[in-house]
């Protein structure tokens, strides 16, 4: 059976990268994990294309659960998310969760085999009421 695939989307590349690295410290190579970040000039920035693309990487039958950092990130995976033939859609979703904490406990919990809506809910639980 898969794992839940993670996505990792910030605005700063180094950010997304460095989440991604713990997380792969965290639970290695038991889900997989793509991440994204920056503007196509190296800047500061998230796009849809880029995130699309990182979907496709940590794509699992599954799902795939994706953790932003900025109101900016979010609204371009859901964009990413709306792109998605109708099949995928229903197995993508945007966690409203801190993201490192958040990638590392989705990821935690999706390497133990959880379904994308236990791993959302783990990953949310440590958003702010």
């Amino acid at each position: 059976m898969a794992n839940v695939g993670i996505v990792i989307v910030s605005h700063s590349p180094k950010i997304a990268e460095g989440a991604a690295d713990m997380v792969r410290q965290m639970v290695g190579d038991s889900v997989k994990l793509a991440y994204t970040g920056g503007d196509p000039g190296g800047g500061l920035g998230t796009g849809v294309a880029s995130i699309r693309e990182a979907i496709d990487r940590a794509w699992s039958e599954a799902g795939v659960a994706i953790l932003v950092d900025l109101g900016g990130a979010e609204t371009n995976s859901e964009m990413a998310v709306e792109m998605l033939d109708d099949e995928r859609r229903g197995r993508v979703v945007v966690c409203n969760a801190p993201i490192v904490e958040g990638a590392v406990m989705a990821a935690t919990e999706a390497s133990g085999g959880s379904p994308l809506e236990t791993v959302r809910r783990t990953a949310e639980e440590l958003s702010p009421q």
